[in-house]
């Protein structure tokens, strides 16, 4: 439901912010040269596309264990790129600058939508139906789609030349959508294991000695973007946020390899080993550790931290 009034709001907004985007690059002005527009649409395109590469190769191993965050990163880069649009005819000096911007924005959101949609179709197949799972996520899609195209198009021609109304309708619209993306990824219980939720479940076993399930951890989870950066301010660190899983060999210094020496009577038949190093707890995967290992040595990592 939340899914489905957010992609709704989502394409009511882009009614207006396309129509002050083709009116800032010149459409229905004498003036305006098609050559002119096509070179400022091609601009917006390639950096885009750029950005979209860029993202998938600094933030693509983040995006499966931290699918929920990352779903509500898309939809506010998608807002922003929106907002960008609406500004273009206010600076007409910066187009090309605000178009670029927008695009870029838009190709973040591109990226990890996709990429996130595929992780959270995974948690829905319960019946290893995937496909059939996407085919159905598409045509509720398509509905809110063509449903706030036609709510778009009748907002944009009762709006047109009324510029305050224009920008309250797509604030108020944006704030909603924000909000409905929220309440949508809220109400979604993983059921996979990633830093934080396993820190949580860690830590309540330790304290109570009892498992919580997937929907009590969900509602303990930190799922809004900017909270790990306010932490960060703040000074304040998660166990999970102690641990550096996959420390790398070359980072060690004799005195930690004569430590490591020391307590490898610890270690019964482990492919890894742990080192507390500078306040963090480095953890070491040998090259023939499986899944099971990783999974071991995080959580004895987390235990240390």
């Amino acid at each position: 439901m939340w899914d489905t009034l957010q992609g709704l709001s989502t394409y009511i907004r882009a009614m207006l912010s396309t129509q002050a985007l083709l009116g800032a690059i010149g459409v229905g002005e004498k003036s305006a040269t098609v050559i002119g527009a096509t070179f400022q649409w091609f601009l917006r395109d390639l950096t885009g596309m750029l950005g979209g590469i860029l993202f998938a190769f600094y933030q693509g191993s983040n995006l499966d264990s931290n699918a929920k965050m990352w779903r509500l990163v898309a939809d506010f880069m998608n807002d922003l790129g929106m907002l960008m649009d609406l500004l273009s005819p206010l600076f007409p000096s910066s187009l090309i600058i605000i178009m670029c911007l927008g695009s870029l924005s838009r190709s973040f959101t591109g990226v990890a939508s996709g990429a996130t949609r595929a992780a959270l179709t995974q948690h829905f197949a319960l019946a290893n139906n995937a496909a059939d799972i996407s085919a159905k996520e598409g045509s509720q899609e398509t509905l809110a789609t063509m449903s706030g195209m036609g709510l778009g198009m009748l907002l944009a021609h009762v709006t047109r030349g009324h510029d305050l109304v224009v920008w309250v309708s797509f604030l108020s619209l944006t704030i909603f959508h924000m909000y409905a993306n929220y309440k949508a990824v809220q109400s979604l219980s993983l059921s996979t294991l990633n830093y934080e939720r396993t820190s949580i479940l860690l830590q309540y076993f330790m304290e109570h000695g009892e498992v919580l399930t997937p929907e009590q951890v969900s509602k303990q989870e930190h799922i809004l973007p900017f909270w790990s950066s306010w932490r960060k301010l703040l000074r304040v660190k998660l166990p999970h946020e102690l641990v550096h899983l996959g420390a790398k060999a070359s980072m060690l210094a004799h005195s930690d390899m004569l430590l490591i020496a020391k307590t490898r009577s610890y270690y019964t038949n482990a492919n890894y080993f742990l080192l507390d190093k500078d306040g963090s707890v480095c953890i070491f995967i040998h090259k023939q550790a499986v899944a099971t290992d990783v999974l071991k040595s995080f959580v004895h990592g987390l235990v240390l931290a």
